[in-house]
Order: C-alpha cells, then sequence, then structure tokens
C-alpha cells in the first residue's frame, strides 16, 4: 500500500523528469495553463482580501464574543474558505486547462507513449468528451469543497481534517481526469476505466495526491500541468500492463486465452 503510493508520488516525478529531455515539447504546455491560471487568480485574490467580510457574515453569533475568541474563530473559518476554494480552483484549473489546451496535451501524452515503447494507442478524444468530463470535474469538485467546508466546523480538529480530506479527495479526481486521454486513446469504457483505477488504487492516490499539492504551490499549477499529462499517460501506461500482464482478462474485462 505505501510502497504503491509512493509509486504515485514517483510517476508525477518521472513527469517532471521530461522538463530535462524534452523542456520544448512541455513548454507548449505551459501555454494553456497561464491563461487558466490568469482566469483563477482574478477570482481568488479578490476572495483573499474579502474572507474578513465573509467570515464575519457566516459567524453573526460571534458578534459579542470576547474579541481574541472571536477573532480567532473567524480567522480559522477564514483558512478553511480558503482551503476548500483551493481545492475547487485546483479542479476548476484541470478541467479549464485541459479543454482550452487539449491540441497541446494531445502532443504530450502521443510522445509519452511513444518514449514508452511498445503499440502506440491510436484512439481520439472528442472535444465534447473533454468538455463533459471537465463540467463533470467541476460539479464534483464543487461536492468536495462543500465537504471541505463542513468539516472545518468541526471543533479543534476541523482544520486537519478539511485539509486532509479535501487534498486526498481532490486527488483522486485528478487523477481520474489527466488520465482521461490515455484510457479514451485505448478505446475504454466507463467501467473499464473504474476497473483499472480500483485495481491500482494506492497508486492513482498517490499520483493525484502529488499532482494536488505542486497545485497548491503558487505558481504551481501552471508548471506542473504538463508533467502532471505526462505523469498520468505513465501511470495509464502501467494500469494497462499490469492488467494485461494478470493474464485473466484485458482491460476492457474481456477474458483472455493462456498460453
Amino acid at each position: 500500500m505505501i510502497r504503491e503510493f509512493a509509486a504515485g508520488f514517483g510517476t508525477l516525478v518521472r513527469g517532471f523528469g521530461l522538463w530535462r529531455t524534452h523542456p520544448r515539447l512541455l513548454a507548449l504546455g505551459l501555454i494553456p495553463a497561464a491563461i487558466s491560471f490568469l482566469v483563477l487568480a482574478a477570482a481568488l485574490i479578490p476572495l483573499g482580501f474579502s474572507l474578513g467580510g465573509i467570515t464575519a457574515w457566516m459567524t453573526p453569533f460571534a458578534d459579542g464574543w470576547i474579541a481574541g475568541w472571536r477573532d480567532a474563530l473567524r480567522i480559522a473559518l477564514g483558512i478553511v474558505v480558503f482551503i476548500a476554494a483551493a481545492v475547487l480552483s485546483g479542479l476548476v484549473f484541470t478541467a479549464l486547462t485541459l479543454t482550452i489546451g487539449d491540441p497541446f496535451y494531445q502532443r504530450i501524452w502521443r510522445e509519452v507513449e511513444r518514449s514508452l515503447g511498445g503499440g502506440e494507442p491510436t484512439g481520439e478524444t472528442g472535444f465534447w468528451s473533454t468538455v463533459g468530463e471537465g463540467l463533470r470535474l467541476i460539479l464534483l469538485g464543487a461536492l468536495v469543497a462543500l465537504l471541505t467546508l463542513v468539516l472545518g466546523f468541526i471543533p479543534l480538529v476541523g482544520g486537519v481534517l478539511a485539509s486532509v480530506v479535501g487534498v486526498l479527495l481532490s486527488g483522486r479526481l485528478l487523477a481520474r481526469e489527466l488520465t482521461g486521454r490515455a484510457f479514451d486513446a485505448r478505446g475504454l469504457d466507463h467501467d473499464a476505466r473504474l476497473r483499472l483505477l480500483g485495481a491500482g488504487r494506492a497508486r492513482v492516490l498517490g499520483f493525484g495526491v502529488a499532482t494536488q499539492l505542486c497545485f497548491m504551490v503558487p505558481l504551481g499549477a501552471v508548471v506542473t500541468m504538463p508533467a502532471a499529462v505526462a505523469g498520468s499517460t505513465m501511470l495509464a501506461r502501467a494500469l494497462t500492463d499490469r492488467a494485461v500482464d494478470a493474464g485473466s482478462a484485458d482491460p476492457r474485462g474481456e477474458a483472455t486465452a493462456h498460453a
């Protein structure tokens, strides 16, 4: 379990390694990532400056409290609100970036497939399929952000619990979304993807958490996005190859003959 989780982290590190071997290719992925970052920054920066007013509006019952206790509550709540917003923004960033930058990321994941050797998948990812997956990711991200916010109200442990749960759940969603292109190219349907992701649950989670943590660093999302696309392609290949090597079923869930 721990080894597989660490392997997921390592997969993102391998994606970053392509900055050394294919800098021009990954640099293409910076363009849509930078555009998405600027759009989201325009929303997050005003939110940061408005947290005082937002937390006061959310806690009118604390107006009569001693100043120290009132301020401590509102500061803690402000941190939780910002964490929830950061979790949601990371998922919105991914959906928006993959949609507007699909031609760039197609080139990245196909080059990664060629570098890994073996048969290169020839399937295509349709634009409207990309849009649909992006909208689905945003909707699920909103639910994760809401859960993070609710957990933040738990006394004493709320802030820590909200942070951990938010990163874990958003990381899982990120990994699922990022591997979608490589799975599409293999002609895998929804059920087949779920089987592959479930079989490599710890590795998938490790990759997603590593990506989400990088996204939470200032400007980290822009630099990480091309590497995450490359790493997710490696992850999809590893999960698919492991399913084939198991010998009992192919990635689509169909029986395979034993030699």
